[in-house]
């Protein structure tokens, strides 16, 4: 039932709804601090007695009494004997407060396809086998898993990772040299810190790639970092040689955004610079489950333990939201990373860790990941048919792992006109020249995430942006790198 009353200020509505999930005391709180941060109740503005406010409500007085006395431990509200119970002066007023929106209603909507990169359909996020994992690790786990953990992982997952790692990515290490932590970003900082604690002082980035957030990172760790060109053969180990960087983060098996894979002779040349200089190697084994014209390409850290450090998660393999990855690292850095973890949270969920472990072990996470890889897959030949049947004029490339691809158009395309002329069609498209950090690639080129796009939404993208202007030419598209 609804009430209103009237203050010195605004008047002010309350609905308490009894069939409601929430408690009335709960509804009534709620609404007030609501009122409050939203500026509908102002500072030293009185609120009806608890008597009076009990009985427009039809609530008992000293339900009234409890929010009133919450809401004043909380700041929200002020009270002297023989006087109202006021607003409290001084809360910041947040006109939004009522309704503040998530990052998801922030980001534009597109009815007809959106190439958002970066992430896997969530749609295909193995539920069942997730909810047996957990089952499977709450009936058989002992009393000490409900314990705080050990802060660089359950020695159940590390031992399992590590066995995992070495089977599908070449990757040398024990259970010792892993550590468990809450994704790339958490990963990528903690390892920044030991660096710098342990004196290195310049990190390199591959250029274009994830310069942005690498450069915050050590800034924050008071250490600088340095971009350095990639090519169509990976890194530009010369270029990185001559810029200074006594470490540098790569993307090897597949390279964000450009999607090269490091060659061979280009590995063996990055080892012999870090092992000349005593550098560090930071290796994101970016899309290395996601291969499709041959095996996956094996883990840089299997060919120098010594002097890589390996970064992996499960956001892509199984969902985001879990937060969970994983440090493989070489024993001069190891003491600094688990210290790292120790004080940043102490070690991650370790429930969910015996249930990662749960599912390596049994095998489903396998039978997993060739699902959908096959769908990926399907996905990455309807992105082709799509091109070669509206598009034909624009090469793409980058194709070979992962889930999205690069879209070349013709030179002298402006790239932020191409998108907005898409975003018109209802079709949301993403250019790489942001990027870059260095010169801007004078060829503008797009990137297109087929990871969250079904295979319709990705026939109908393609096919509303074949004729916009300036895409049109004499070329017929192809990839490089795949099958085309």
């Amino acid at each position: 039932m609804p009430v209103e009353w009237a203050g010195s200020g605004p008047g002010l509505l309350v609905t308490i709804d009894r069939g409601g999930g929430a408690g009335l005391r709960t509804q009534l709180e709620e609404q007030l601090r609501a009122a409050i941060r939203g500026g509908r109740l102002a500072g030293n503005e009185p609120l009806p007695s608890s008597r009076e406010l009990a009985r427009a409500l039809g609530l008992s007085r000293g339900l009234v009494q409890d929010c009133y006395a919450q809401l004043q431990a909380e700041g929200y509200l002020t009270s002297r004997p023989g006087s109202a119970t006021r607003v409290a002066p001084g809360v910041v007023v947040r006109p939004d407060a009522q309704a503040p929106s998530t990052i998801a209603e922030q980001r534009p909507r597109y009815p007809v396809a959106d190439f958002r990169h970066g992430v896997p359909d969530l749609g295909l996020a193995p539920r069942a086998e997730w909810a047996w994992a957990v089952q499977q690790t709450l009936r058989a786990a002992p009393n000490a898993a409900f314990d705080y953990g050990e802060p660089v992982g359950a020695r159940a997952l590390r031992e399992v990772l590590a066995s995992y790692l070495g089977r599908v990515r070449a990757v040398a290490a024990t259970a010792e040299d892993l550590i468990v932590c809450a994704g790339m970003q958490q990963a990528l900082g903690l390892v920044v810190g030991a660096l710098a604690a342990a004196g290195f002082t310049r990190i390199g980035f591959e250029d274009p790639g994830s310069g942005a957030n690498v450069a915050d990172l050590t800034a924050a760790a008071g250490i600088g970092a340095v971009p350095v060109a990639v090519d169509e053969g990976g890194l530009d180990v010369g270029a990185l040689a001559r810029s200074g960087a006594d470490a540098v983060f790569v993307t090897p098996a597949h390279q964000w955004p450009t999607g090269v894979v490091l060659t061979g002779p280009r590995r063996l040349e990055l080892i012999a610079w870090a092992r000349a200089t005593g550098a560090i190697i930071v290796e994101d084994d970016y899309d290395a489950e996601f291969r499709y014209d041959r095996d996956p390409v094996g883990s840089l850290q299997g060919l120098a333990p010594d002097c890589v450090v390996s970064l992996g998660t499960v956001s892509k393999s199984l969902a985001p939201a879990l937060r969970l990855g994983w440090i493989v690292t070489p024993p001069r850095l190891h003491a600094a990373l688990a210290r790292g973890k120790w004080r940043a949270d102490r070690g991650s969920p370790g429930l969910d860790q015996l249930a990662l472990a749960a599912l390596l072990e049994s095998g489903r996470y396998d039978r997993h990941l060739r699902r959908v890889r096959a769908e990926y897959a399907a996905r990455r030949e309807t992105l082709l048919a799509a091109l070669e049947r509206h598009a034909p004029h624009l090469p793409v490339t980058g194709l070979a792992a992962g889930f999205h691809a690069v879209l070349h158009l013709p030179p002298g395309t402006g790239e932020a006109a191409f998108i907005a002329a898409a975003a018109s069609r209802g079709v949301g498209l993403y250019g790489m020249a942001s990027l870059y950090v260095g010169e801007v690639h004078p060829q503008p080129r797009l990137i297109l995430g087929f990871g969250n796009t079904s295979r319709a939404a990705i026939e109908s993208g393609i096919a509303a942006i074949a004729d916009i202007r300036g895409s049109s030419g004499p070329r017929r598209s192809r990839c490089t790198d795949g099958r085309r």
